[in-house]
Formats: C-alpha cells, structure tokens, sequence
C-alpha cells in the first residue's frame, strides 16, 4: 500500500518539478520564487551492511536548488505509524548520498549531508513536530533537527493560498476516519464529492492564472485518484463517488488533449531541434516549447538512442 502512495510522491516531484519549490519553502523557511533550477539525483543507494551483501534503497527524493547558493534536499513520504524506523532510515539515505557525492583533496574527506524533512500522509498523536539527529565524534558532537511536515493539518484554503498542490493527491487522507460515515450517508458523501468538485474548480483557476500548466494539473487529477482508489478501497461508494468525479475530470482533459495533439507534435518537433543545436538547457527548452521537463529529457533521450 505505502507503495502506491510512494510512487504518487515520486512522481509528481519527478513530472512537476516546480510545484515543490513553494514546499520547500514551507518547510525549510526558504525564500525561493519558483525560477531557480532544480536537478534531480538518482534515488537508488546501495547501504553497506556488515557482513551482509549491500541493500538497495530507494530515496522518496534527492534533488539540489540552485538559488543564490545551490542546497541540497532530500524528502520523505510517510504513511506508517512512527516506531523510530522513519528516524533511521532517512538518515541512512542522508549518509549515503553525502558519501555518494563526496570530495576528497590532499587526504581530507569532505561530505555535505541535504537538508531533510519527512512528510506525514497520516497523523497520530504519536506523530511528533520534528526529529533530532545528534552525531557524536571524536571532533565533538553535531545535532540537527529534521523538519516534519504533516499533511491533514493543512485546510483546501491553505494549500491553494501557499500554493502547496503536491499535496492536492493525498488531500483524502484528511478524511480517511470519516470513511465509514460517509460509505453509508448519501448527504455526507455528497458534501465530500462538493469538496472535490471545489478542489477541481480551483485547479482550473491556478491553470487560467498561469501557475500550473495543463500536464501538471492532469498529473495532480490522476494521483489523486490512484490514491483515492487505494485509500478507499474498502469503501465502495467513497471510492467510486469521489473517484467518478476524478475520472470525469480525467476524460475531458484527456478529450483537451485529443485538440491539442497537432499543437503538441509541432512542440516536440520544435524541441528536438533545439536539442540538436545543443546551444540550451532542457529546462530552457522546456520553457520556451511549453513541454514539461520530463517530456524534453525523454525526448533526448530518445534522440541519443
């Protein structure tokens, strides 16, 4: 099940690099405008493990800003219950990729560890606001917090206003303990598919103002509805009330999308030979052809085949 809601952190991050820019400034403090570049890092670390054959771990995300002065970050989708695991795991990633990317001169190991924070799909009250990592050496002892950021505690008002539509897809978590009552009160599954219905509306607007693009607002519709189908799969008539309203959405963005075609193949057309030229960077073309950056690097991809 984690899974599923993993894979839907993964890949908005991945399809909609941008929209992580106002999270981060969320969590961290940061001040960034939504222009700087942001360059994504494998996920996949190998962990040494003493006297056992190395594991692979796969990283939620591991990616650098570059503001003013380039920041590394790593973020983690949670959904279990805390049982301290989430305190080690995070910081096996973080060693790992500091180790990964490390520099040594003349004998002298320098390793920079990313800024890190967890984010909590689900809320306990064992859940708590923040951990602590303290590191004892033999040069004297280091302690950092990591940051959590928990996602029920934010309103519909509160994404929309700081702009934090990565969170739009796990947004039903905030009304997971209600399942039962709504499963069995038409008037009260009524109320949730209103809300739905609200939150698509507003997604229009953020797409008529320019502050996301149709491919991220498909993208943002469809995640919501895979986790919408795995969170309420017990609960026939919230999964299929809730999800018909994301399905219908999907259709006539997808029909959209059937209009456009002949606009997008002169893009991606347009994209090539600006990647033949090789004179910009895929975020450059990205911006000047309207593709999104995921489209512009398959598309090199393809071309260096």
């Amino acid at each position: 099940m984690a899974n599923i809601y993993d894979g839907a952190f993964r890949t908005i991050l991945n399809d909609c690099r941008k929209l992580i820019i106002p999270v981060i400034n969320e969590i961290f403090g940061e001040t960034y405008t939504g222009e700087e570049e942001i360059q994504f890092f494998p996920n996949e670390h190998f962990i040494d493990q003493q006297d056992e054959a190395d594991k692979e771990r796969i990283t939620d995300t591991n990616f650098t800003v570059f503001g003013k002065t380039p920041k590394k970050y790593h973020i983690e989708c949670e959904s279990s219950l805390p049982d301290g695991r989430i305190t080690i795991r995070p910081f096996e990633y973080d060693a790992q990729i500091a180790l990964d990317e490390g520099e040594v001169t003349e004998e002298t190991l320098t390793v920079t560890f990313p800024n890190t924070a967890v984010l909590y799909l689900r809320t306990y009250q064992k859940t708590p606001d923040k951990m602590k990592y303290v590191i004892v050496t033999p040069g004297g002892t280091v302690q950092y917090d990591v940051p959590i950021m928990k996602v029920q505690k934010y309103s519909l008002d509160d994404i929309f206003e700081k702009r934090l539509l990565i969170l739009i897809p796990f947004y039903i978590f905030s009304h997971e303990k209600s399942f039962p009552e709504y499963n069995g009160n038409e008037r009260k599954l009524a109320e949730l598919k209103a809300e739905y219905q609200e939150i698509l509306e507003r997604l229009d607007g953020q797409e008529r103002q320019g502050v996301i693009g149709a491919f991220d607002k498909r993208t943002i519709i469809e995640l919501s509805g895979d986790v919408i189908k795995e969170i309420a799969q017990k609960y026939e008539n919230v999964q299929k009330g809730v999800g018909d309203i994301m399905g219908g959405a999907l259709i006539e963005t997808e029909a959209r999308t059937i209009l456009n075609q002949g606009i997008r193949e002169t893009k991606k057309q347009t994209a090539l030979k600006l990647l033949k030229r090789g004179k910009q960077t895929v975020e450059e073309i990205a911006e000047d052809t309207g593709l999104s950056v995921t489209e512009v690097e398959q598309l090199a991809a393809e071309k260096s085949r």
